[in-house]
């Protein structure tokens, strides 16, 4: 069982930045992709962007493609999304992801956090 914890959403006006973190509390294992997602209410849960277990394994969607920026950290167990330029769009709920697919695709993952709010004003 994996248990994920997202921290950092908030309320930030549109040009500004956010970082979210995402820790996963398991027994250490390897080769596992963690993903973040995002759900703006009404709206099905979108994929935002992607890391697998090798570096340089990174995918973004094109919305967030060069002002956004996933990182992982292996031995802790950690995830994180920079997030620049922040437009009102990317209001949403944010979650994080484990999963053993190099998918995009939100039903292949396997594990998922609470959610946090990310609220961007105009």
């Amino acid at each position: 069982q994996v248990h994920l914890v997202e921290s950092g959403g908030g309320l930030v006006q549109a040009g500004g930045s956010l970082r979210l973190s995402c820790a996963a509390s398991a027994r250490r294992f390897s080769g596992y992709t963690m993903g973040w997602f995002r759900q703006a209410p009404g709206k099905e849960r979108k994929f935002v962007a992607r890391t697998g277990w090798s570096a340089g394994s990174t995918y973004y969607a094109d919305s967030v493609k060069g002002r956004f920026t996933i990182s992982r950290e292996n031995a802790e167990m950690k995830t994180y999304l920079q997030m620049n330029s922040l437009k009102p769009e990317d209001t949403a709920a944010y979650y994080c992801a484990v999963g053993w697919l190099a998918t995009d695709s939100a039903d292949q993952y396997d594990y998922w956090g609470q959610g946090t709010q990310v609220t961007v004003s105009s």
